[in-house]
């Protein structure tokens, strides 16, 4: 059982396109989705600076971009399951075939600008809380005023709030926790402070003609394997105002029967994570297209 993964906002870094788009055809791919959705995708992957690229309006678009990217060259592999965190679930939607490139580009583009324009009502931001008991974590931020929104497992939960609640939580660490480290965002997704996004997606819903998947589409909300389009398209609308519980999807992984997994451009994030949460299970993540020949090794080593 071969999984692949798409990593969400965070996993960005300047100039990570660049070597991507000397493969054939990609430059010419990237240009046509920029033109489509208004974004100069080619530049913010390869010149723009991490403030830039730290845009919610850029991040998600670019993220979803570079993932199909290196989907299209991963010739032949046909997972057994996908999943996406957060907005790699869109990737993950248009790999399974629920929607098509064009829309699942056009869908993050309406997310991204949604989701920002919710990030500037009230300064917000999320940090990672890393070690502790998971229920002892989640109880200390929520007294804080704090939303724990993205529980990934290995040791590892998300909080979302306030640049305040944030400030307190660094200031007075949960039982057990080794550090707080602030990401690389800018705003409190996955709470209700993303609410008025999630209207917006209702909206841009109502366009599209979603496919079931071709493979098991693993969900965000749950670890529920999803059986057909539409349930992955309204499961994608609300995801942006409830928390990720990617510690489900890899437990979902595991009952499945994970025997290998790829993550998709901008790899390692999830592949770090499934080191220690399904550990001896073997990874490949795809930072540059150099790790494409590993990802097509591992894939048949596990079809063999």
């Amino acid at each position: 059982m071969l999984v692949l993964v798409a990593p969400g906002q965070g996993a960005q870094t300047p100039g990570f396109l660049t070597p991507w788009l000397d493969l054939p055809g990609a430059a010419e791919r990237v240009a046509a989705w920029s033109e489509a959705i208004g974004l100069d995708l080619a530049h913010y992957g390869t010149k723009a600076d991490a403030d830039e690229i730290r845009d919610t309006a850029v991040a998600q678009p670019l993220l979803v971009a570079a993932g199909l990217l290196s989907a299209a060259h991963l010739d032949g592999i046909v997972p057994g399951a996908v999943a996406g965190h957060s907005v790699g679930e869109i990737t993950a939607a248009a790999v399974a075939g629920v929607l098509t490139e064009s829309d699942a580009l056009s869908f993050v583009r309406t997310r991204g600008l949604g989701m920002a324009d919710a990030a500037a009502v009230t300064p917000t931001g999320m940090s990672a809380v890393l070690g502790g008991d998971r229920d002892t974590v989640v109880a200390h931020l929520e007294k804080l005023g704090l939303t724990p929104a993205n529980i990934n497992g290995a040791g590892q939960i998300v909080a979302a709030g306030t640049l305040e609640q944030l400030a307190a939580l660094e200031a007075d660490k949960p039982e057990g926790a080794m550090k707080v480290v602030a990401l690389k965002v800018a705003g409190a997704f996955h709470t209700h402070h993303m609410a008025p996004a999630v209207a917006r997606l209702e909206e841009a819903a109502q366009a599209l003609t979603p496919a079931d998947p071709t493979v098991t589409y693993v969900s965000n909300k749950d670890g529920a394997a999803v059986a057909t389009g539409a349930d992955v398209v309204a499961r994608l609308v609300g995801q942006v105002a409830n928390p990720v519980r990617w510690d489900l999807c890899m437990e979902r992984f595991a009952g499945l029967g994970v025997t290998g997994i790829i993550e998709l451009c901008p790899g390692g994030t999830l592949t770090g994570l499934a080191k220690r949460a399904l550990k001896g299970v073997p990874s490949v993540a795809l930072k540059t297209p150099d790790d494409i020949e590993k990802a097509k090794e591992l894939a048949a080593e596990i079809s063999a």
